[in-house]
């Protein structure tokens, strides 16, 4: 109920940021984690707001974008197979891999089916016993469990037909990589509430003692993003490396135990490539052994993606702009060689990316300033 009522203070979003304002005595620079945040930040012009006293820097939190091209190149030569149906998200569709999206190699006959849940795959699998059904599964510890019960549910039904393409990455390990990058810029972080209310929030400690650096677990609304920044500011201005979560309304300190469950008795944490950042160790999760027979990279004799780095396509640096090192707009493929009809990388193609969100919101920010030098 306090959560609605703060919803329906039409005045409180500008006193937050007003808040913001006073508090801060420098320009703090604070990364926004999830790309779902990135966009709201955008669109409802936060950024814009707090140029000049907060500093917002844009993090790896979109699970397509960080999909490494070699993933895509498997899904690509499983779809390409005769005997298999590769079933994934939407998103996925127009992703590049080393050469090609899964777009372009379906329009020279690879089969590829759009589906909303992984669970979604297995029914697939069932309904066609004599096709070879592939899930590729992308996405955040948000994502896994779906994926982990699909295999469960496979596992019990002894479905041989169906298998599980592993691209499923862990945020926390992005996050330290960042921080201990040299020349980090990277103030403090914003965690990204949906992750947290799998992995809850104490599993951040560890990481604000070893970089001093705080982490505001925070929403997806305006109201959210500006109190999450605001606790913040505070905690830098304080001096302060803390755990602070402020999206209450779904975290809790544990987080979901009945996921976490799920999780661990499917996956195991293993090191993974990400795609513009490199050899991420404990990046991301594969198959336990017991549910090796639904692997199928072991299943179609796949090549193991050990040591890949993961480079992005030629020319896009979406490595510079996921560690908050190089704005979107100041890329000098944004705008022209790059936009989401004809993108150079996953940053772009991505509903959740942080390139797509700057062109996207291009138009709205334009308007704004103008409005404000009519104004003056």
């Amino acid at each position: 109920m306090k959560y609605l009522d703060e919803f329906r203070d039409p005045g409180l979003a500008k006193r937050l940021l007003e808040e913001i304002q006073r508090t801060a005595t420098r320009a703090w620079t604070i990364m926004e984690v999830c790309g779902g945040q990135t966009h709201g930040l955008l669109r409802h012009g936060i950024d814009d707001a707090l140029r000049g006293v907060v500093e917002l820097l844009h993090g790896p939190g979109c699970p397509v974008c960080v999909t490494a091209a070699e993933s895509i190149d498997q899904a690509i030569e499983l779809s390409l197979r005769a005997e298999v149906r590769l079933a994934t998200f939407g998103d996925m569709l127009r992703v590049p891999g080393t050469g090609e999206s899964l777009l372009m190699a379906r329009r020279r006959g690879a089969r590829v089916q759009l589906v909303y849940s992984p669970l979604d795959a297995v029914a697939l699998a069932r309904e066609d016993p004599d096709r070879e059904v592939v899930f590729l599964a992308v996405g955040f510890e948000t994502t896994a469990p779906a994926t982990a019960l699909a295999v469960e549910q496979a596992a019990s039904l002894g479905l041989s037909n169906f298998s599980v393409l592993m691209a499923h990455v862990r945020v926390e390990p992005a996050m330290a990589a960042i921080a201990a990058a040299a020349g980090c810029r990277v103030d403090g972080f914003l965690a990204a509430g949906h992750v947290c209310t799998i992995t809850g929030y104490e599993v951040y400690r560890d990481f604000v003692e070893r970089y001093g650096r705080p982490v505001v677990v925070t929403g997806f609304e305006p109201v959210d993003l500006l109190q999450g920044i605001l606790h913040s500011v505070q905690l830098l201005e304080r001096g302060q490396a803390e755990v602070v979560n402020a999206y209450g309304r779904s975290v809790a300190a544990a987080g979901n135990a009945a996921a976490q469950g799920i999780l661990q008795r499917v996956f195991r944490v293993a090191d993974r490539p990400w795609r513009g950042l490199g050899w991420m160790p404990a990046g991301g999760l594969l198959l336990r052994e017991e549910f090796r027979a639904w692997d199928a990279v072991d299943k179609f004799g796949l090549s193991s993606l050990d040591g890949v780095e993961a480079a992005e396509a030629t020319g896009c640096r979406s490595g510079e702009v996921m560690s908050g090192r190089l704005r979107p707009s100041d890329c000098p493929h944004f705008g022209t060689g790059c936009t989401p009809e004809s993108p150079l990388g996953a940053p772009m193609v991505s509903g959740e990316g942080a390139c797509n969100a700057y062109y996207r919101y291009a138009s709205v920010e334009l308007e704004r300033s103008q409005k404000s030098a009519g104004g003056r």
